[in-house]
């Protein structure tokens, strides 16, 4: 079976002003995250790609675009399963807001059974992008055979859901899980299980350095949407 190379979009400006975008349209890279989005075709080089297939948010996009440009014959897919997840409600919120929102206990701790005002469950989300995994798998064998790789852009929680499928984990446990925008993370399926081959790598060491006030990171919750990212 094919093997999946998950991007995570670059930093958005709504990453930089910590708010939960959601699938608030309009949506775009910051600076910082078009230079993530114009150095994926250099770190992508080499690696023979059967087609992308994007979630048809605007800075997910945008985040293909250099690479599209850089491989004019890279057929380009959009599959709202694999859109971010929807907050409902939360949308369009400071995350600093949420943090003390009762729903934040049980979308830390017990995600499987947390559902957002006006949006989805997170099981439900869950549940579309694995199956639309599943179907691009069995249509990029058919087509390409199965050691093709092709490529997905997408959201934090959703990657994070996947590798979550893909090690057998419960999804009460993706929040252990961190991918930082324009992290590229690949999963090698095969006829019995999948492969955990990369996970979040930026080719950057700046995540792991302690944050100005002191603190390591080893007590704080998880990013709901993935997170801004290093400074």
């Amino acid at each position: 079976m094919p093997t999946l190379i998950l991007v995570r979009h670059g930093r958005s400006t709504a990453n930089t002003s910590g708010v939960l975008a959601g699938r608030t349209p309009k949506v775009a890279l910051d600076e910082r995250g078009a230079a993530q989005a114009a150095a994926l075709p250099a770190r992508l080089a080499g690696v023979p790609l059967a087609l992308a297939v994007t979630s048809p948010l605007q800075r997910c996009r945008e985040t293909l675009a250099p690479l599209l440009e850089a491989r004019p014959g890279l057929r380009l897919e959009t599959d709202e399963r694999i859109t971010e997840c929807d907050y409902g409600d939360w949308s369009g919120r400071k995350l600093a807001e949420l943090a003390d929102e009762p729903l934040m206990e049980a979308v830390q701790q017990h995600p499987s059974a947390a559902g957002f005002p006006g949006g989805e469950a997170m099981r439900e989300m869950q549940a579309r992008a694995v199956a639309a995994v599943r179907d691009w798998n069995a249509r990029v064998e058919e087509t390409s055979g199965a050691e093709a790789a092709y490529l997905m852009c997408s959201h934090g929680d959703i990657i994070k859901s996947l590798v979550a499928d893909a090690l057998g984990m419960h999804l009460d446990l993706f929040q252990r899980i961190s991918v930082e925008p324009c992290s590229v993370t690949v999963v090698r399926y095969t006829r019995l299980r999948p492969y955990l081959v990369r996970l979040g790598d930026t080719g950057d060491l700046a995540s792991l350095m302690p944050r100005e006030d002191g603190d390591a990171g080893s007590e704080r919750d998880a990013a709901i949407g993935g997170g801004a990212g290093a400074a």
